[in-house]
C-alpha cells in the first residue's frame, strides 16, 4: 500500500481544511443546529442536574462559543465555562463573567483544573492526533465527569494508509470509552489515565470527506511493538 505524505501539527493547522473549517462555528445550545441535537444530551440540563452548585464545562474546538454563551446566564455565578478553539470568535463578542475563551491549539493546550463536562462537537475531524487528544482529555475530567466527542473511526489509519479504525475503537473501549455508531459519538464517564493506544506519526489534510460530508483530516499511527513482535 502506498504511503501518503503526512504533515506535522503546525503545517496541518495552516492547511485550508483546518484553518477554514466552519463545522462548529454557529452551533448553539439547543434547537435544530445545536449541541443538544448533535450530542443527544443537553449540556445545560446535564450540568444543572449533576452539578447545581459549581458546574464546570470545557468545550474543545468551540468555534464562536455560542453554546457556552447561551448556557452562562442559566448557571450559578461560580460556574466555570471554558472554550478552546484554534481560531476563536471571528468577531469579538462580550464574554459572560463565568466564561473564558482561549485561542489555542487543542493539540498542545492543557487545562489547570478538572471539568465536570468536556465536549468536542465535530472538532476531532480537524485534529491530527485524535487519539492523543482523547487520552489527554480523559485525565481532565472530574471523578464522575462526562466526556462527549464525535469520532469517525474511518479517519484513523496506519502509517501506510491502511484502515486502523477498528483497532482504535477496540483500544478505546478497553480503556473505558463507549461508542455510539449511529451518532458517531464517544463517551467516557469519570477521570482516568489512559495510555495512547498507538504512536502518532502524522496527519493527512487531503484525506477527503468523512461521514459528515465535509473534508476532514486523516490521523496516521504506527502499531505498538509487543513482546510477541520483538
Amino acid at each position: 500500500m502506498t504511503e501518503r505524505a503526512l504533515v506535522c501539527a503546525t503545517d496541518l493547522e495552516r492547511s485550508s481544511v483546518v484553518a477554514n473549517n466552519t463545522m462548529n462555528r454557529e452551533r448553539g445550545l439547543t434547537g435544530v443546529n445545536s449541541y443538544a441535537r448533535e450530542l443527544g444530551v443537553d449540556p445545560l440540563a446535564w450540568l444543572l442536574e449533576r452539578r447545581p452548585d459549581v458546574p464546570s464545562w470545557l468545550d474543545l474546538c468551540s468555534g464562536e462559543g455560542r453554546a457556552l454563551r447561551e448556557a452562562a446566564p442559566a448557571l450559578p455565578a461560580d460556574a466555570v465555562l471554558t472554550g478552546v478553539d484554534l481560531v476563536g470568535p471571528l468577531v469579538p463578542l462580550p464574554t459572560p463573567p463565568t466564561m473564558e475563551e482561549i485561542t489555542a491549539s487543542v493539540s498542545t493546550w492543557t487545562p489547570t483544573r478538572p471539568y465536570d463536562l468536556i465536549t468536542c462537537v465535530h472538532g476531532l475531524h480537524y485534529v491530527g492526533d485524535q487519539l492523543g487528544l482523547l487520552t489527554r482529555a480523559a485525565s481532565w475530567l472530574t471523578e464522575d465527569g462526562l466526556l462527549l466527542a464525535h469520532f469517525g473511526p474511518d479517519s484513523i489509519r496506519w502509517a501506510d494508509g491502511g484502515a486502523a479504525g477498528r483497532a482504535a475503537l477496540a483500544a478505546l473501549r478497553a480503556a473505558g470509552f463507549a461508542y455510539d455508531s449511529r451518532r458517531h459519538l464517544l463517551t467516557l464517564q469519570g477521570a482516568r489515565t489512559v495510555e495512547p493506544p498507538f504512536t502518532y506519526v502524522g496527519a493527512d489534510p487531503e484525506a477527503g470527506p468523512n461521514y459528515t460530508g465535509q473534508p476532514a483530516v486523516g490521523s496516521h499511527y504506527s502499531r505498538a511493538v509487543t513482546d510477541r513482535d520483538a
